[in-house]
């Protein structure tokens, strides 16, 4: 049996080829020029959007985001004169993946719409890119469509800051 379209762009982006590297790259080098949170006019990785429900209508937006990559620096507080070891202000890792916290920062830049979900599209030694696919819950034309109007009712707001989202989620179960 032949492979869909989806399937290969997954293929892809699991084991790419070197023509790919190459343009990953390039594409890299771009996006370090960019502001810090950029909206995309589609998605990078096609497969990943649509099944996270992505779909090319009115109401959708995909932003494109970047983090620094690495743990959290801890404040330092009334401990002058001692170990840097013991004052627990290295090696401190947040209990929050850095998905989870580039969709909760896309949601407070944006904060009429709703996330609806996000993926990884790229890293380099200093930051890590991912897109966040966001909804507009005012749009009529996610009103009126049976899979996404739920996204549109009064207590789904800020389902990213409840840990609702699929990074949200994987987040709160590990323990």
């Amino acid at each position: 049996m032949s492979k869909g379209l989806y399937q290969n762009i997954r293929e892809l982006w699991k084991k790419p080829k070197q023509l790919i590297k190459e343009e990953t790259r390039s594409r890299l080098m771009q996006w370090r020029r960019d502001p810090r949170f950029k909206k995309i006019k589609r998605p990078t990785r096609l497969d990943r959007a649509r099944n996270l429900g992505y779909k090319a209508k009115k109401g959708f937006v995909i932003v494109r985001g970047r983090l620094t990559r690495g743990g959290r620096n801890r404040p330092l507080y009334g401990r002058r004169g001692r170990k840097p070891s013991k004052s627990g202000v290295t090696g401190f890792t947040s209990s929050k993946s850095l998905q989870w916290i580039m969709e909760e920062r896309v949601q407070k830049k944006y904060p009429n719409l709703e996330v609806l979900g996000s993926y990884e599209v790229g890293r380099d030694g200093k930051y890590k890119w991912f897109e966040v696919i966001l909804v507009d819950p005012a749009v009529s034309e996610i009103k009126k469509d049976k899979n996404l109007k739920w996204i549109a009712s009064g207590k789904n707001k800020r389902r990213v800051l409840r840990g609702l989202t699929h990074s949200g989620k994987r987040g709160r179960n590990e323990d």
